[in-house]
């Protein structure tokens, strides 16, 4: 069973920056793609980025020159480096995986940090 630890939110002031980090446990097969995405309330679950094995990264575009992801593939971890950070940015961020098993691809999810962004 794939298992997803989340850590690093908490609440800082805008402007300010935190760094997420999780750690996924438990896989039989390589991870194709990690990412983090984020829920506000009120509000549908939205990309934040990914990134695959081979290190190529994607952002949503309001995160784009603030929040970067990195990937240890040795470690089955994965980070994100958000900087510039605005009180829309406060949401629950979620861990993601996506595995090929054997064909069935897969995604399993973090049980979600929270990050608040207030003054």
């Amino acid at each position: 069973q794939v298992q997803l630890v989340e850590s690093g939110g908490g609440l800082v002031q805008p402007g300010g920056s935190l760094r997420l980090s999780c750690a996924a446990s438990g896989s039989r097969f390589g991870i194709n793609v990690m990412g983090w995405y984020r829920q506000a309330p009120g509000k549908q679950r939205e990309l934040v980025a990914t990134i695959t094995s081979g290190g190529s990264a994607n952002y949503a575009d309001s995160m784009k020159g603030r929040f970067t992801i990195s990937r240890d593939n040795a470690k089955n971890t994965v980070s994100l480096q958000m900087n510039s950070l605005k009180p829309e940015d406060t949401a629950v961020y979620y861990c993601n995986v996506r595995i090929n098993e054997l064909g069935t691809v897969r995604d399993y999810w973090g049980q979600g940090t929270q990050v608040t962004v207030s003054s």
